[in-house]
This record gives structure tokens, sequence and C-alpha cells, in this order.
């Protein structure tokens, strides 16, 4: 039973706790880092870094889509982003860059402004072709609101794995804003509909998640990509301490895989990830791999051009986040993922350093390591 404290006259609260409230604690045995395996496998497909791309263009063109994947990991384009709406994506893209060197408020508006432009299925299966095209695992991400409409696309064009995500996410999206007569998008029947595997997210607690893997999902997604852009909790009031949020997750696939029997939901860490460190800590609360994003856009040859901000920054009545610089780590996309690295502040060579991580405590791949033991700071 989680901790409760009361924090007023007849009302309490979870206690919950962010990655900086714990340490990894090493066990009696090392090993060998070449001993070490961060290989992942989400349903056919293996992957050698447990690595899922943020769905932003700041972070994926589909050029860094096939780059990541060719490095191990999986990227993710945003079917709803620049590179559907405008032929000249790159050129959009500088024109963003443009705007926040001299004013980040004015690129944020910018952004919507070209977000306002619309989908245009033909160049979104350019942009997919041009990944596929590069032999990787071709995987994209809409949004609730528009995974009916464009999932036909994005089939047509040999995606293999679907991201359907939002900021928060429940197992039925009821939608306002649909055109009238248009049914909510219930996730179960969505699903069960498709042939590919379907990767949901973002949640926050036990129930959720619980009810996103009811529904079929192959992989939940938990936590909204917070990172210095992000403003959900300042816009909504919404925070998600991650520690606690892929525990729940984590013992949410427990209970749901002795409930069918055997079947088994990836647990996918997103965002409150700022360094290597707190990225072994999300494997060691449960997470089966990490989605980064403000990680990647340090990346010398990253979209954004030393810019980030996601995919809720486009929003054209409420954005939950900003278009913020990013200290440029002087290497490419890599270094970055695989090293070497010039510096020691846990930027640069992630994976590696999740590899040292497991080593130094003695586990040989990703579902060892998430027995580690974790101590409390406070």
């Amino acid at each position: 039973m989680r901790e409760q404290v009361e924090i007023g006259r007849g009302r309490s609260a979870h206690r919950s706790y962010t990655f900086d409230d714990l340490d990894i604690v090493p066990s009696r045995r090392t090993r060998s880092s070449s001993a070490v395996s961060t290989a992942w496998q989400l349903d056919a497909y293996r992957f050698d870094l447990p690595l899922i791309t943020h769905p932003t263009d700041a972070v994926v063109s589909p050029t860094t889509a096939a780059r990541v994947g060719e490095l191990g990991g999986l990227g993710v384009l945003n079917a709803e982003g620049l590179w559907a709406r405008h032929a000249q994506a790159d050129k959009a893209l500088a024109e963003i860059v443009a705007r926040a060197a001299d004013d980040p408020a004015a690129a944020l508006v910018e952004l919507q402004r070209l977000h306002a432009a619309p989908i245009q299925t033909d160049l979104l299966t350019e942009a997919l072709n041009q990944v596929r095209g590069a032999g990787v695992t071709l995987a994209a991400r809409v949004s609730p609101q528009h995974a009916r409409e464009l999932t036909p696309t994005l089939l047509a064009a040999g995606v293999e794995i679907l991201v359907v995500q939002g900021t928060i996410i429940s197992a039925e999206h009821v939608a306002s804003d649909s055109p009238e007569g248009e049914a909510p998008l219930d996730l179960e029947d969505f699903i069960d509909s498709l042939d590919i595997p379907v990767v949901a997210g973002g949640v926050g607690d036990y129930r959720t998640a619980m009810h996103l893997m009811r529904t079929g999902a192959a992989g939940v997604i938990v936590g909204y990509g917070q990172s210095a852009s992000t403003s959900t909790d300042a816009v909504l009031g919404i925070g998600v301490p991650m520690a606690t949020a892929l525990v729940d997750a984590a013992a949410a696939r427990r209970d749901y895989l002795d409930e069918t029997g055997g079947r088994y939901v990836h647990v996918i860490a997103d965002g409150a990830m700022a360094t290597s460190g707190d990225m072994a800590k999300a494997i060691a609360c449960g997470a089966d791999a990490v989605m980064l994003g403000e990680q990647l856009a340090a990346a010398d040859d990253a979209p954004g051009g030393g810019w980030y901000w996601t995919a809720a920054a486009a929003h054209p009545n409420l954005p939950r986040s900003s278009v913020v610089g990013v200290p440029q780590r002087g290497c490419d996309l890599a270094a970055v993922l695989r090293g070497p690295a010039p510096q020691a502040d846990g930027t640069v060579n992630l994976f590696g350093a999740l590899r040292r991580a497991m080593a130094k405590t003695g586990y040989s791949d990703l579902k060892e390591f998430q027995r580690v033991g974790l101590s409390v700071r406070r």
C-alpha cells in the first residue's frame, strides 16, 4: 500500500518519488561490461539499444530516424509534424531555429503557424518511404485525435510499429471537438483491428497503465516527456514523479502478466531523464526501454539545430511546451548514444553508461537489472 501523507485537515496525498530521490545500490557481484547486453525486443522487432525517440521534429527527421535505427534504437517520426505538412520541412525548421535565436517566444508562434497547415498524406508517405528505404524498423506517432484518420496512410506506407501518444491518454479517448457523429477512439477496438504492435501513452499511475495493457497495447509509455521545454505541470497542474510512476506501471505489468497467463507488455519511460544515471534508474524502476528527446537534441546533427520542443508545443490553443535552447555537446548522434564521451556529466555515451551501470552492479541484461537494489535519499 502506498504511503499516505496528510496535507491538511481531512485531505491526504500519496508520497511519490523522482529519480533524484533514489540511488542504485551495488550488489556483491560485478562483471565486465563486455558481458552485458542492452538488447531489447518489442514484439518481433529486436533492438540493440532500449531506445525509442520522443516523436518531435526537433529530434526526428527521416534522416535521423534512419540513423537512430542504424545505431540500434527505434526512431519514431511524428506523423502530424512538419514533414507531413510542408514540402520543404527543412526550410520550415530553419525558420523556427532562426526565430528562436532572436526570440524563443516568437519561435513558438511560428511553430504553431506552421502546424496550422493541413497534413498532406503524400508528403507523409514520402517521409516514411525515406526511412523505410534505409532498411530500419519503421515507426510513426499519431495523437489519439487523429489515429483513426491517419493510420490507413501509415499502414499503406509500411509502418511496422505504431505509437499512439498524447500528454495523458486513456483506454477510451473522448473528443468533444470530433466531427459530429464521430465515435470516440476506443483503443481496444482500434488496436484489435491492426496487425502491427501499438505502443500507447502517456500514463502516470497503476490503474491507467493496467487499462491500457488490457486494450492489447504491446507497450505503455509512462510520463509525458518532462524536460526543460515542457510546461504541463505549470499549465495543467499535472505532474508525474517518474520513479513511482514506473514502479506502479511495472506492478501493473506483473499483474497483467498473471491475469493473462503470460502476455508481457513493455513499459517505456518518457521524461525526467537528464543524464545517463537517470536512464539507469528508469530501468531499475521497471522500464524496459527509455524514450529520449532533449538528450538527443544536444547532438550536432539533430534537426532542431540546438533547440528543442515537444509535439505539445504546436497546440493551437494551449501549448504545453516551449522552444528552448539545448547546450550542444560537440558530437554527433552516434557519440551521444554510443560514445566516446568527451565530458563526465552523463550527457554523452548514454548507453555505454547504462551498460557500465549494469556491469558495476553485476547484471547481464535489462530484465535482470530491473531487480537491482534501490535506496531512498530522504
